[in-house]
C-alpha cells in the first residue's frame, strides 16, 4: 500500500471530496484559499479574472510617505494595500520610526495578520469587517476635525469610510498603491464549465464578481448559462451585494470575511445540484 497522501479532491471522506471549486482570487492571492479548499478534499480549479499591477501615478503615494509624520492614522483595507504600500515605501527611502510611529487600523482579520507579520500592529480592528464597521469604530474614538487618515489602497475602491470621516469634519487622504486589470478567462476551466463538471465557484471580492461576468462576457459565454447547477460562494456582504447586482444569487456566504471560513462555508453546504 502506497503511504503518498491522495490527490486534491480524492480524499475519502473528506467534506469536499469529489466536488470541484472554481477560484477566481488573482494567481498571485490564490493558494491562501485554494490550500483550505483543498484540505477539505475539493479539487481547485484556478482561473483568476484580475492581475495586480502598479498604479500609473505614484505621486499622491510619494508625497504621503514623504508627509507621514502628518497622519494619525493609516488604515489598511487590504493584504494587497499593505504589500503594495510597504513595496513603495521601501523603494523611495521612508522612515521606519516615522512609520511606527502612526496608529493602524485594518479591515478584517486577514489584513490585519498580515500586518502584524511585516511588524506593524493594528491598534483597530472592527468585528465588521467592512468599511461601514470601521467608521463606526472611528466615530466611538470621537473622529472629528483635526484627525488626519491615510488610506493606501487600489485605484478603485467603495468610498464609504473616507466619505464618512470626511463628513465627520476629519482629513482624509486616499492614495492608490495599486490597481487591477482583466485577465481573459482560461478556455479549460470555461470548459469544465461546458461539460457540467463544476460543483462550485467563488468570489473573494465585488471587483473579482464584476471581472468575471466581464470576461466571460469577453470570450462570448453566458455568465448566467455558465452558472445554472453551480453553487456561488461569496466571502462576505459586500461581494454578496455586488453578486446580486450582477443579476446572481450567492448560495453560500462566509460568516468572517477569511479564506478558511469561506473554505469551511462552502464544505458545509448541503444543497448541491449534482
Amino acid at each position: 500500500m502506497s503511504d503518498a497522501p491522495d490527490a486534491p479532491g480524492t480524499l475519502l471522506g473528506a467534506p469536499l471530496a469529489g466536488r470541484s471549486v472554481v477560484v477566481t482570487r488573482t494567481r498571485a492571492q490564490a493558494a491562501s484559499l485554494v490550500e483550505p479548499l483543498e484540505a477539505l478534499g475539493a479539487e481547485c480549479l484556478t482561473m483568476p479574472v484580475l492581475e495586480t499591477v502598479d498604479p500609473d501615478d505614484w505621486a499622491p503615494a510619494d508625497a504621503a510617505i514623504a508627509d507621514l509624520a502628518g497622519y494619525d492614522w493609516v488604515v489598511f483595507t487590504s493584504t494587497n494595500g499593505i504589500e503594495r504600500f510597504l513595496r513603495r515605501f521601501r523603494r523611495v527611502g521612508g522612515s521606519r520610526e516615522v512609520l511606527l510611529g502612526r496608529k493602524f487600523a485594518a479591515v478584517g482579520s486577514a489584513t490585519a495578520e498580515k500586518m502584524r507579520r511585516h511588524g506593524l500592529p493594528p491598534q483597530l480592528v472592527p468585528d465588521d469587517s467592512r468599511a461601514e464597521g470601521l467608521v463606526e469604530a472611528f466615530r466611538a474614538l470621537g473622529a472629528g476635525p483635526g484627525l488626519r487618515v491615510l488610506v493606501p489602497r487600489a485605484l478603485r475602491a467603495r468610498e464609504v469610510f473616507p466619505d464618512a470621516l470626511r463628513a465627520l469634519g476629519s482629513e482624509v487622504d486616499v492614495v492608490p498603491v495599486y490597481d487591477t486589470r482583466p485577465v481573459p478567462a482560461d478556455p479549460a476551466v470555461l470548459q469544465r464549465f461546458a461539460d457540467g463538471t463544476v460543483d462550485c465557484v467563488s468570489f473573494t471580492s465585488g471587483a473579482i464578481a464584476r471581472a468575471f461576468a466581464g470576461s466571460l462576457a469577453d470570450t462570448g459565454v453566458d455568465p448566467d448559462t455558465v452558472l445554472v447547477g453551480v453553487a456561488v460562494a461569496s466571502i462576505g456582504p459586500v461581494t454578496t451585494a455586488a453578486l446580486e447586482a450582477l443579476g446572481y444569487r450567492a448560495d453560500i456566504e462566509a460568516p468572517e470575511a477569511t479564506m478558511e471560513s469561506l473554505a469551511t462555508a462552502i464544505a458545509a453546504f448541503t444543497a448541491w445540484k449534482r
